[in-house]
């Protein structure tokens, strides 16, 4: 597990769990009752009614999706909710723990990934990190943590355009848009919507973030 920025725990107010096994769903529901008493759960046992609860429920703190539900294809899940609603983190929980699964979830924008065989206790700290800004990446048999979060970072540093490295490297630098914006003479509109994009593609939710993330791997652009 690697941690992505240092802010605090917080309590999730909405989330959504996506399960089609009713069994799976009151398990999980019963974990956010006991951890955060005052959070409202909604739930969904497939992508359709997922994504119909977000359109019209709005906003939510948090989704837990299982990988394995019947109208999606392993991580086809993943990828639409991450391309409909991606400034909503997207926890995928399942009983498969490959080292491969793991990792192309987690380099598919998934903000953490919890296996359903951890305990109770170990469920809640992983929410809480990826409440708290932070990744989640189980400890795999024969991983090396440490490194196979510096090749996720990279994986998904790699995906930015020549520009958004560009961007990335005074994000890193410290400088604030207008700054960015007079440096390589173009307009504020398009350093905000740079911004967006590497926010987007690293799976991170504020400019802190991303900063914390690059650090790790030494970023130059």
């Amino acid at each position: 597990m690697g941690q992505i920025a240092g802010s605090t725990h917080s309590s999730p107010d909405r989330v959504l769990i996506v399960d089609d096994h009713s069994l799976v769903r009151d398990g999980l529901r019963s974990l956010f009752v006991d951890a955060f008493p005052a959070c409202t759960i909604l739930e969904a046992d497939c992508l359709e009614r997922a994504v119909r609860t977000l359109t019209d429920e709005g906003d939510v703190d948090l989704v837990l999706l299982d990988l394995n539900i019947p109208d999606v294809s392993h991580l086809s899940g993943l990828e639409a909710l991450r391309d409909k609603f991606p400034a909503t983190p997207v926890v995928m929980v399942s009983g498969v723990t490959d080292r491969k699964t793991v990792r192309d979830a987690l380099a598919a924008g998934a903000a953490g990934f919890v296996p359903k065989s951890l305990k109770r206790a170990a469920i809640i700290d992983a929410l809480m990190q990826v409440l708290s800004g932070e990744i989640f990446m189980p400890e795999l048999e024969g991983d090396d943590s440490g490194a196979a979060e510096e090749d996720l970072i990279r994986t998904r540093v790699a995906s930015l355009t020549p520009q958004q490295r560009v961007v990335l490297g005074h994000l890193v630098a410290g400088r604030l848009n207008k700054q960015i914006a007079h440096e390589l003479d173009v307009s504020m509109t398009t350093i905000k919507a740079h911004v967006s994009a590497i926010l987007q593609k690293m799976n991170v939710f504020s400019r802190t973030q991303a900063v914390i993330m690059a650090g790790k791997i030494n970023f130059k652009a």
